[in-house]
């Protein structure tokens, strides 16, 4: 590859190596390149002393979306979302749902461009409280995600980033300090899924669950994608449940998702709905109070429940919220308790709706 074809925005988060390499330090793999080489993620690349991100300011592509569907239930619920993704990522999950995007080495995927102060414009314009990182891992684009939170926060838009929490603790702060809300997925719990399934490891995404507990006002939920025969035993949804219990509390809410046959896993079943009910089972008995279901229709699981009452707060059928029980602090009506989340004095009113935009013409 001639060095003159790479292009891109300056990268963070690098080191000269004494080989005279260059050493990305934004994920644990921590790709080693020469001139003109490219990390695993292929968008971020070593262009003369410097590592260079390809994708900034060019997306896959807008879309207005219910932020339930991200997924979060306890960040402003009801709202819209104006979410986008760019290509490629740092991980090489057998089972990926969005393959297209996230697996692709095509630049010319990435129709829209659009510089951070357009994207906070347009969610602005559109009605939308928050923008999300999605579609593929926003950690691969660090720079271009930061600088359109930062745009974002500039004019009272949240930052919401859908990320599977694989970065390095020097990139991590960078990161997470100019995001709001985060969904992070916890494929599975054991190394052995990670190594198999994703080239990866489990430690590092349960440090970035930790960090986000601990050190940081970033409201974070998590999802696992539940695949038969992976990482759908009762032992592991059991060791699952009581490490998010123990570590990071009960009220981090947990979202269990049907897997789909996709991408380099078609002989694979789809996730029974018996299965995600049986998970949400074990994870309430395991002391979590707030355990969802995904990718199914099941009113009962897509909904929240007081912890101290059991009173039905907020009704969903799939992303349409049925019923708000919460009053203008985020209490339960019925009892007082404080329900965990970002909540409004009132639900949103965007309800399940999608809706395909350009920013261009917005």
């Amino acid at each position: 590859m001639n060095p003159t074809d790479i292009e891109g925005a300056p990268g963070r988060h690098w080191s000269r190596l004494p080989d005279g390499r260059i050493q990305c330090d934004v994920c644990p793999r921590r790709c080693k390149l020469a001139e003109g080489q490219r990390g695993l993620c292929f968008v971020r690349a070593r262009q003369g002393d410097r590592i260079v991100l390809t994708t900034y300011g060019r997306s896959s592509g807008y879309c207005i979306d219910p932020i339930e569907k991200k997924p979060l239930n306890h960040f402003l619920p009801g709202t819209a979302v104006l979410s986008f993704g760019t290509a490629g990522c740092n991980l090489t999950c057998k089972f990926c749902q969005n393959w297209d995007i996230s697996k692709s080495r095509e630049m010319d995927r990435l129709m829209d461009e659009a510089p951070p102060e357009a994207i906070a414009q347009a969610a602005e314009e559109l009605g939308c409280a928050s923008v999300a990182f999605t579609y593929n891992d926003p950690v691969i684009f660090l720079e271009y995600a930061v600088d359109t939170a930062k745009a974002c926060r500039a004019r009272g838009i949240r930052s919401v980033a859908v990320t599977a929490g694989y970065i390095t603790d020097e990139a991590r702060p960078d990161f997470f300090s100019h995001i709001d809300a985060a969904n992070v997925d916890l494929k599975g719990f054991s190394e052995r899924f990670y190594r198999k399934l994703c080239s990866a490891e489990l430690q590092p995404v349960l440090d970035t669950l930790r960090y986000l507990k601990h050190e940081t006002d970033v409201w974070f939920e998590i999802t696992t994608l539940l695949i038969p025969g992976e990482n759908d035993s009762d032992e592991e949804l059991q060791a699952m449940s009581s490490w998010i219990h123990d570590e990071l509390g009960p009220d981090v809410p947990l979202h269990f998702s049907a897997f789909h046959p996709d991408y380099k896993m078609q002989d694979k079943q789809r996730t029974p709905a018996e299965t995600l009910r049986r998970a949400r089972t074990l994870a309430r008995r395991a002391g979590l109070h707030y355990v969802y279901t995904g990718n199914i229709h099941d009113e009962e699981g897509q909904s929240t429940y007081c912890p101290s009452c059991g009173t039905r707060v907020i009704g969903r059928d799939w992303y349409r919220l049925t019923e708000w029980k919460l009053d203008p602090k985020g209490c339960c009506s019925a009892c007082g308790t404080r329900i965990a989340g970002v909540f409004q004095e009132r639900p949103g009113t965007w309800g399940p709706r999608r809706l395909p935009v350009r920013l261009a013409t917005a």
